[in-house]
């Protein structure tokens, strides 16, 4: 099965995403624990990819989410305005005074250096967007009325509630009714399913939505604990990577969903902190696709990486790149993304072409 994409002509909008987004609270060099100030920037897992379509790649995009309506949702929003993404279907819901009802998630982060790891601490309970629901989003407009050749999910936003894991489902069926493709991003976070049943539950949520998809990303830790797949040679601490085991276990998958018309997977050996080995597989048709493996790449700022994967490759698919060309989209993005600050990209797309190209790092005059 080959990856069939609506013409742009007949769409207003290249690709849509469901999920949250939060405010990022960044302490720069600092600790969460200990500093004094943060730096905010607007993220979440599936917004991510969308936002660099829309900025690096020139895409038009739109997000589906749900904000509340209070003076921190208005500074989502303008932060979310400036990423260029359509905020025109966004649910905008009612504030209760003291945000007990719904409110906005906030995404304590900080970057770590060296032998010191990234860590990230969420505040997102009660959040207006963990309490979508089947029936709150109109998906005949998006995808009937105004058409979209693309919807990328993933599991955060799956993770975060019954019903946005249900909402998920109903919009990919809603968009595999109209034609439109379906990305989705395993995104494992432990943490969002500890209080909803675990890995047991993740497995059995993700399995479901997985046989609506038509492309599967993930790293090498969502395909075991999301997915309940295993790659052989694969310690607990993933100090070592055959790309070689990768392909089985992706061989693995879409035998169990022969709907898979594609399988991505970042991989990336974290050395350190900001030192990281990081490269990337691509399933399509039978053949798999493998990046460059960028070995001692120094890492800045790893969140978004892997979402700034997913939008490349998703860049590659829509303008009707080779499978080579998108997984080397995907990685270069990826790999360009975790060079700078906040969730999103802040490059562009003649950045990312000349890494592929293989151009060094002078200085540009």
């Amino acid at each position: 099965m080959s990856l069939v994409v609506k013409a742009r002509e007949a769409c207003k909008w290249d690709a849509v995403s469901l999920g949250e987004v939060m405010l990022r609270l960044d302490p720069g060099n600092g600790r969460i624990r200990t500093t004094r100030e943060f730096k905010v920037w607007e993220g979440g897992g599936e917004y991510n990819v969308i936002r660099g379509l829309r900025r690096c790649f020139g895409l038009t995009t739109t997000a589906v989410t749900a904000v509340t309506d209070n003076e921190i949702g208005h500074l989502l929003e303008d932060l979310m305005l400036q990423g260029g993404v359509d905020l025109s279907h966004v649910k905008w819901v009612p504030f209760d005074g003291i945000g007990q009802d719904a409110r906005v998630g906030l995404n304590f982060t900080e970057r770590g250096f060296g032998l010191r790891a990234a860590v990230g601490c969420s505040d997102r309970g009660h959040t207006a967007a963990s309490q979508l629901k089947p029936g709150d989003i109109d998906w005949n407009k998006i995808f009937q009325q105004e058409g979209a050749r693309w919807l990328h999910c993933g599991g955060i936003f799956a993770a975060l509630s019954a019903t946005t894991a249900a909402l998920t489902v109903e919009a990919m069926e809603a968009a595999r009714a109209a034609g439109t493709l379906i990305s989705y991003d395993l995104n494992f976070r432990a943490s969002l399913w500890k209080s909803q049943g675990g890995v047991k539950r993740a497995v059995e949520v993700n399995r479901k939505i997985a046989s609506l998809v038509d492309v599967m990303i993930g790293n090498e830790e969502d395909f075991t604990a999301a997915l309940g797949f295993e790659v052989p040679g694969l310690d607990e601490h993933i100090s070592h990577i055959d790309p070689s085991n990768f392909k089985k276990m992706i061989a693995n998958a879409v035998k169990m969903y022969p709907n898979f018309k594609a399988v991505a997977t970042t991989l990336r050996n974290a050395k350190t902190a900001t030192i990281n080995d990081w490269g990337a597989i691509l399933y399509v048709e039978g053949e798999f696709y493998q990046s460059l493996m960028r070995e001692n790449l120094e890492i800045f700022d790893r969140v978004g990486g892997g979402d700034s994967f997913a939008s490349g490759l998703i860049y590659g698919f829509l303008s009707g790149k080779t499978p080579q060309e998108a997984v080397d989209y995907g990685a270069a993005h990826g790999a360009l993304a975790m060079t700078t600050p906040g969730d999103t990209s802040m490059v562009t797309v003649k950045e990312v072409e000349a890494i592929i190209r293989g151009k060094g790092a002078r200085v540009i005059r």
